[in-house]
């Protein structure tokens, strides 16, 4: 298997870098990140081995729900020749007082590598990341340890790196044409299971404009995105040769459009309401905000990925995504599940990969000296 073809400037800039969000990486990182996993999706169903981290710790620590992160973190450090240890975030002492950069040096003291999940609550998750890196970071510099611990942003409340970097994958596999000129519909879409996070929609509009997507961003009034991440949209667009709009309405969303993208988020007011009772450690006022923003989603049920909307798309077959898992008949008919559950099972598939590649990037010296070794 030939080895990829990575910009040797890009992967020096990467060696020891965080990934926290997809904005802190310029375009050919981007590339790099891809290419690389992209090699290492075709080394596996290969059979091919990958250990170029053995005998090292990599920590993942949740303070949400989580089946498939969970599953790719632990798969993808162990391709790498990693010990894999997934903790709870309600285990630690962050409850108790403890500050994220003190758990940042204790991590540090012994994990090569750490994961985190902190997603619900708006301004604190990628914000407690940074901190968790400075108190990594402050450690090994006052212990003269030459480590390299990146942190690897699997959620927080701006973005979701792995997914979007995924989904960016699996649609340069699907469009081996490109994603550039694609049109690309991120539209909410009704859930009454609970009010779930913005970070993939903001994700995916920070993102794939920068590829040269255009990207129509649809929601109801009252969904709105953070202020930040719609304006890193447009710039993102404006840099990348895409586009990015925003409509009210799904169907115009969907019209003409390549690939289709329903996923519901929490209503933005009621999102930063969770932010007070969160600090409150107020949890019957946690729950109050839940029921209010199932009841606010309950009024757009007609928000839903049929097969009536994919018959406005790009010859009536656009590509269906989703981060999964998605309701369904709910977000997404019946149908139209069925019809794309080996597309969104492929889309999954490449978080193991893209956090191999960031791994990969970030730990190992010499790396392309190493791949061709392997």
């Amino acid at each position: 298997m030939s080895l990829p073809k990575l910009d040797p400037a890009a992967l020096a800039r990467l060696h020891g870098k965080s990934a926290l969000l997809t904005t802190d990486l310029d375009r050919v990182e981007l590339d790099t990140v891809l290419d690389l996993a992209a090699w290492f999706a075709a080394r596996d169903l290969a059979g091919g081995r990958s250990h170029l981290l053995p005998d090292e710790l990599a920590y993942a620590v949740f303070f949400d729900n989580s089946t498939r992160t969970k599953s790719a973190w632990a798969g993808a450090t162990a391709r790498l020749g990693m010990q894999p240890v997934i903790v709870d975030g309600s285990s630690t002492q962050v409850a108790h007082g403890e500050t994220a950069e003190e758990t940042g040096a204790m991590l540090g003291m012994n994990a090569h590598a750490l994961g985190i999940r902190h997603d619900l609550i708006l301004g604190e998750g990628n914000a407690f990341m940074r901190d968790i890196r400075s108190g990594i970071d402050a450690f090994l510099a006052h212990t003269q340890d030459a480590r390299r611990v990146p942190v690897v942003n699997l959620q927080c409340d701006i973005d979701h790196p792995t997914q979007t970097l995924a989904d960016a994958l699996w649609l340069r596999e699907h469009f081996p044409e490109g994603v550039a000129g694609k049109k690309i519909a991120v539209s909410w879409a009704y859930s009454p299971s609970y009010a779930k996070p913005l970070s993939v929609p903001q994700g995916l509009i920070m993102l794939l404009p920068r590829l040269g997507a255009q990207v129509r961003l649809a929601h109801p009034p009252g969904y709105r995105l953070m202020e930040d991440c719609l304006d890193a949209a447009a710039r993102g667009a404006k840099a990348g040769g895409g586009g990015f709009e925003i409509v009210d309405d799904m169907d115009a969303a969907f019209e003409g459009a390549d690939v289709v993208y329903p996923k519901s988020w929490g209503p933005y007011d009621l999102m930063l309401d969770r932010v007070q009772a969160n600090r409150d450690r107020d949890g019957e006022g946690m729950k109050r905000i839940e029921r209010a923003a199932l009841d606010r989603n309950a009024r757009h049920t007609d928000w839903i990925c049929n097969e009536e909307r994919m018959a406005r798309t790009a010859g009536g077959d656009a590509l269906y995504m989703h981060c999964l898992p998605a309701d369904i008949g709910a977000e997404v008919s019946p149908g139209v599940m069925e019809k794309h559950r080996f597309h969104v099972a492929r889309e999954a598939s490449k978080k193991v990969y893209v956090i191999m590649a960031l791994l990969a990037a970030a730990k190992v010296p010499d790396l392309m000296d190493r791949l061709a070794r392997i």
